[in-house]
């Protein structure tokens, strides 16, 4: 009889590959790197990918990197990473970067962080020659994400699976976006995934927060909630899409 361990593995990487079909997520020859923040949805993917990377056809190459921020200590253990990496045949890069808080701008700090994680990420990727860069977005995520769009900013539109940069040579893929975060995060405790440290000083309840709980909420009174969401993404072209509005430049 299989433990819940070995049907949560099972379950998520049943949709792993199922989202790499779907989505024609991969190429023979594709060089993937997995951006490992060290939190339980990119420690999930880059175990998937690993696994993945062993099979002959398509032929992939997966490498990670995990970008640090210098002048925030909101960190992981990157021993750890280097180690949970290397257990799974996966070399780790560590970038770090910085930005600073009297730079003149309207954006608040957690969006400059983030921002400059992410400008960090794609830049390495391009100098290292990967094509495409995974991230650990599963589809709560890309719904919650949906939502803020729709309620805050009036679109409907969301994080893609596949995601074509237009102003550069990349390809962004979400290949756990057919899983649910609440499998993610049992599978991950079953797999005593180890926690990172979170001491950010700009870390507040936010509008993700929520639109977590209103969709928590949603999904009480109807199960299938998540499903007719995702089905009106796909329908509208949001699932698979080009994007021109990603500059390294500020």
């Amino acid at each position: 009889m299989r433990t819940r361990k070995q049907i949560l593995n099972h379950l998520l990487y049943k949709q792993f590959q199922k989202a790499l079909t779907d989505y024609s997520m991969l190429a023979d020859g594709d060089r993937i790197l997995v951006g490992l923040s060290g939190g339980k949805d990119s420690l999930c993917l880059l175990e998937m990918l690993a696994r993945r990377q062993r099979i002959f056809k398509p032929q992939i190459e997966v490498e990670a990197v995990h970008v640090r921020m210098k002048n925030i200590h909101y960190e992981s253990d990157t021993s750890y990473l280097e180690r949970f990496a290397n257990e799974h045949g996966v070399k780790l890069h560590i970038v770090t970067t910085e930005f600073r808080e009297t730079e003149k701008t309207d954006k608040p700090a957690c969006f400059l962080c983030s921002w400059h994680r992410r400008k960090a990420l794609f830049r390495f990727a391009q100098e290292a020659n990967f094509n495409k860069i995974a991230l650990g977005h599963h589809m709560d995520d890309i719904i919650h994400t949906a939502m803020l769009n729709q309620f805050y900013q009036g679109s409907f539109s969301t994080m893609p699976a596949v995601m074509q940069m237009t102003k550069m040579p990349l390809i962004i893929i979400r290949p756990l976006c057919l899983a649910k975060e609440s499998d993610i995060k049992e599978y991950a405790e079953l797999c005593g995934y180890e926690k990172q440290i979170k001491n950010c000083p700009y870390e507040t309840v936010s509008n993700r927060t929520d639109m977590r709980r209103i969709f928590e909420e949603i999904e009480r009174i109807n199960p299938e909630a998540r499903y007719s969401i995702w089905h009106a993404l796909e329908k509208e072209g949001k699932i698979v899409c080009k994007s021109n509005t990603y500059s390294l430049a500020k």
